[in-house]
């Protein structure tokens, strides 16, 4: 029997219907603390951020204990110590090497993911069947291969993918579907506006003032072209994602960085312009590695640097940059320009708490123009910076670093407060797990 041209049409649209899954770690830098530490498997676990300032993760045992996102860590150090919480400084080598693996393993399942965060990750599953047990097979093969337990989410579309991965870390399985229309209504009722994918805290009340509470709402508001005017194009894709049609694709390859940065508060506040040239140098550092690793060059640094904001000392702001000869991702190089830039910044008599840098006029580094007054970065150089950079992620960050980073042993007083650090499980040799 010949089928109609309706038929036809659905059963095409069907097949070339497109399903992502959002994999996301649960409770991720907890997690990995737990993974060297199978004593805490029920205890609250607490990961604070830099310089031991605010929670930055927190298990579910934390969660219930009543201690929010963010929080500072000093007003709720007694009821952590009073209920035997483990809090541990942010160890973030360890983080990146367990996310590494976490996305090598997903691999496995899809031939297009997107790498999203240092803790999610966008599946295209496409084509797939019974989706509902290979999401669950996902989930059992990560903790198995990896120890880090995930939720999954899928959708016909990112943001639906996204609402379902938050509804998955509330349910028992650990996998939500909305796939289904009906699911989707449920679902989307039960979101609230200021939880859906992109929706900052600023548009919250730009929605409330037109009655979209929740997700549903958004879905459903008829004026399209008054959400254009207010959200821009942007926010009409997103209303149209929530209706099941896909606008934001999966980027398999991430895009390159135009603007690469790096700055931390410092530990103690330091008024040398040894020390404050000590940790410029060591941002520099850490910025060349990541321009190298996306095979960029750059033509300008730019460093800032100040006093604390909070203390009854005078204040103190300095920002200024320099311009190369010639684009570079040579560390030496780049901290030569620094330096020069931080000498017109500092002032005597200052103590400063926090200092950064950031690169600009990235491009590729086989799209370079040459300079008469400089030389481009050579075949030596280059090889020079690629053996440094396969050092210091094989034995972990420092251990080869150029002498304006310091040389002297011993703790920084620019360095951040890490007191509560765990071992480096994976980048130590030193600091390996031992057997008794």
């Amino acid at each position: 029997m010949q089928e109609s041209f309706t038929q036809t049409k659905r059963k095409k649209s069907q097949a070339l219907a497109k399903v992502y899954a959002l994999v996301d770690c649960n409770s991720f830098f907890c997690s990995c603390e737990r993974l060297f530490r199978p004593d805490l498997k029920s205890t609250a676990i607490g990961v604070l951020s830099n310089n031991d300032g605010c929670f930055v993760s927190r298990t579910p045992e934390l969660k219930k204990l009543k201690v929010p996102m963010g929080a500072p860590y000093f007003q709720y150090k007694d009821l952590c110590e009073k209920n035997n919480v483990a809090v541990f400084s942010s160890n973030y080598a360890l983080y990146t090497n367990i996310s590494d693996r976490v996305m090598i393993a997903l691999s496995q399942f899809t031939p297009v993911l997107e790498v999203y965060s240092v803790d999610e990750a966008f599946l295209d599953l496409t084509g797939f069947k019974n989706l509902n047990e290979y999401a669950k097979e996902i989930k059992k093969q990560i903790y198995r291969q990896v120890g880090v337990p995930v939720s999954i989410g899928l959708g016909p579309s990112k943001t639906l993918a996204k609402i379902a991965n938050l509804h998955a870390k509330k349910s028992k399985s650990g996998v939500v579907n909305l796939l289904d229309i009906r699911d989707q209504t449920k679902f989307l009722a039960n979101t609230p506006i200021g939880e859906v994918w992109g929706v900052g805290r600023a548009s919250v009340s730009k929605f409330e003032s037109l009655q979209i509470k929740t997700a549903k709402d958004y879905r459903d508001f008829k004026n399209t072209a008054l959400i254009k005017k207010i959200f821009t194009k942007v926010g009409l894709q997103r209303k149209e994602e929530l209706q099941g049609e896909s606008r934001f694709f999966l980027n398999a390859l991430p895009e390159k960085k135009k603007n690469i940065t790096a700055s931390r508060s410092f530990g103690e506040s330091v008024n040398s312009i040894k020390e404050l040239r000590e940790a410029v140098a060591t941002h520099v550092t850490k910025v060349c590695e990541r321009l190298r690793a996306q095979d960029s060059v750059c033509n300008a640094i730019s460093v800032n640097i100040r006093t604390s904001p909070f203390s009854n000392e005078k204040y103190h702001r300095g920002y200024g940059g320099k311009e190369m000869l010639s684009p570079t991702s040579d560390t030496k190089k780049v901290i030569k320009y620094a330096l020069t830039a931080l000498d017109d910044l500092f002032k005597e008599g200052y103590n400063y708490k926090k200092a950064g840098v950031g690169l600009s006029g990235i491009q590729e580094k086989n799209e370079v123009q040459l300079s008469l007054l400089d030389r481009p970065d050579d075949a030596k150089t280059e090889q020079l910076m690629e053996t440094i950079d396969r050092l210091n992620h094989t034995y972990g960050p420092q251990t080869v670093k150029f002498a304006a980073c310091g040389v002297e042993t011993g703790k920084k007083k620019w360095a951040m407060r890490s007191k509560l650090k765990s071992p480096r499980y994976v980048t130590g040799w030193t600091e390996l797990p031992k057997v008794k």
